[in-house]
Order: C-alpha cells, then structure tokens, then sequence
C-alpha cells in the first residue's frame, strides 16, 4: 500500500493533502488493490455500523440521544461490535455500562493523543507562542445542556 500510496503521490501532482478515497479511487482503477469478499463485507458492515451510529431520537423531555451503542468484544482472535438499542428492553443494561465505559476510554485516549500531538507541535516550533489545549470539557458541557430558548447568543 505505501509503495502505491507513493506512486499516487508521484504522479497527481500532491500538494501534501491526501483523500483517502481519492487514493482509493486511484489504486482501484489501476489494478493497483483489489476488494475481497472480505472487505466488501466489511465495507457493508461498516455502513451498517454508520447507521447504527448516527441514529438519533429525542426524548419525552426534548433531550436529542444516540439510539444505538456499541461494545467491542472479543471472541477467540476476532474483535466485533454488538450494536443495542436503548429503547429495545430486550437489550441488557450490561451491554451499556460496558459501551459508555468504552466510549469514556475513547475519549481519554483522544485526549491524551492530542495532548501529545499538541506538545510535539510546540517542542518542534519554539519560538512560536505554544498552542493551549485544555483539556476540562465541564464546562463545555453544561453550556451544551443549557435548553434552548430561542434566543440566539450575542
């Protein structure tokens, strides 16, 4: 993959910005990397996942929350997500203690790596005013769940 990802490079031309799709599109059309079974299952699976994900609903108090979760498990040598509903009382409560704690631990890993991009980023340009990235979200949270009042803020 690195030695088409090069030769794509190569030839359009790029300005250091890479599309992954763009990428995709190019190496496909040249016979470059051809899709399995496999992958054009994962790749189903994958917009299946994508729907799951991006399912909202509201609840009786206005509030807007993700229908489904999920929870990486392990199986022998195979990872998966199993996907519930919160509204399906069929779902065990287990399955989202075990996906918010997940999520939470995404967060964390998110963060820390952003941290560490950050101070690499200023360590590399030193004489440049460090950027800051703060990493308390309460407060950013609290301003997300104040209601709406139809009002727009100044």
């Amino acid at each position: 993959m690195k030695a088409y990802i090069e030769q794509y490079m190569a030839e359009t031309g790029n300005t250091g910005l890479l599309d992954p799709h763009a990428v995709a599109e190019w190496a496909y059309h040249r016979g470059l990397h051809k899709p399995s079974v496999r992958t054009i299952v994962d790749a189903i699976a994958s917009d299946v996942a994508r729907f799951f994900r991006e399912e909202y609903r509201t609840s009786p108090n206005g509030q807007r929350y993700r229908a489904k979760h999920a929870v990486r498990v392990k199986t022998g040598n195979k990872t998966m997500s199993l996907w519930a509903d919160m509204d399906d009382h069929r779902a065990p409560r287990d399955h989202f203690v075990r996906s918010f704690a997940q999520r939470r631990q995404q967060i964390v890993g998110d963060c820390f790596q952003l941290k560490t991009d950050v101070d690499v980023y200023n360590s590399k340009f030193p004489t440049q005013s460090p950027i800051q990235i703060p990493l308390d979200f309460t407060y950013d949270v609290e301003e997300l769940q104040i209601p709406i009042t139809g009002e727009k803020a100044a």
